[in-house]
């Protein structure tokens, strides 16, 4: 557990000095939204291209993580639209419930990869990289379909969904650095100096602009919604996650990247989505909020009872 609560304490002082430099030293929104599309765009891509292209995939049991971490994703959308119906009568409306949709089967691709990184090093790197290419599609998909379905005040085509997904960077950017990876193509020297520049910054940037994000507003007294999102983010992922590794023979220290990849919050990212497809924003801001300081608590939990299975 220490050595766990090691790991993660570097993280969260990174998303508090993020939050704290919003509201001090760097206080223009449009400022934190250029950091938020240099990391999208240009640096954790570059960092997930290079993390694949210097992974030993062979000592990676791939299909065992990817499948564990694919299934519980899974599981959670369909267990979220079965409970539509109960939370519709609980006067849970679309927007809401879209934005409580996102925020239990979405994950914080910052927080994962820098746990992992910390952890397990390259190894643990490779891994949630190999989780992304698990999860990162699937969730896309469903979060947009959930969106268009529930919350969207126009109803987008197929097309449109799919093109979302298509333009999604780390998508792009996992799938090419698992080609190079088995390609074997080798790259300039040039490159690995640049892309390891890139790399080493885009953790850290992206844990500040998580931060930033951050709203206290509503903290204390949850919603309905909220208070699901969390428990089914926080507590439920996990367990589940885990079960189906355990079922696919996932021990070690892979085992502990599932827990850490199914335990993390929700994606910031998750929040301009809402924003740009008529979900309910503010509800999402609170569960973030709560996820991020929640999961201080529950992920050194969760990772230490895994480590005993």
């Amino acid at each position: 557990m220490a050595v766990v609560i090691a790991a993660l304490l570097p993280v969260f002082l990174l998303i508090v000095l993020g939050f704290i430099l919003k509201r001090t030293l760097i206080r223009p929104e449009t400022q934190w939204h250029g950091l938020e599309r240099l990391t999208y765009y240009v640096l954790l891509p570059v960092f997930l291209v290079q993390t694949l292209v210097k992974a030993d995939l062979s000592t990676v049991p791939v299909g065992g993580v990817g499948g564990a971490l694919l299934l519980s994703a899974l599981a959670m959308s369909l267990l979220c639209l079965a409970l539509r119906p109960l939370l519709a009568r609980a006067a849970v409306d679309g927007p809401a419930f879209s934005s409580m949709f996102q925020a239990a089967t979405r994950w914080q691709t910052y927080v994962a990869l820098a746990v992992s990184g910390s952890l397990f090093g390259n190894l643990g790197l490779a891994l949630a990289s190999v989780a992304m290419i698990a999860i990162v599609p699937l969730v896309n998909v469903l979060s947009i379909a959930v969106l268009a379905h529930y919350a969207s005040p126009e109803k987008r085509p197929a097309a449109s969904i799919v093109m979302t997904v298509v333009r999604n960077p780390l998508i792009w950017a996992c799938a090419i650095g698992l080609a190079l990876n088995v390609t074997h193509i080798p790259l300039p020297r040039l490159w690995h100096e640049v892309a390891d520049a890139l790399g080493r910054s885009s953790l850290a940037i992206g844990l500040l602009v998580t931060g930033a994000g951050l709203h206290l507003e509503g903290l204390f007294r949850p919603s309905l919604a909220a208070s699901v999102a969390v428990f089914l983010k926080l507590v439920l992922m996990p367990v589940i996650a885990v079960a189906l590794a355990l079922q696919f023979g996932i021990a070690d220290s892979n085992l502990a990247v599932v827990t850490i990849c199914s335990a993390v919050p929700t994606a910031s990212s998750s929040y301009v989505l809402a924003r740009q497809m008529g979900g309910d924003a503010p509800l999402l801001a609170q569960i973030i909020t709560l996820q991020t300081i929640l999961a201080a608590v529950t992920m050194p939990v969760a990772i230490a009872l895994a480590a005993m299975c």
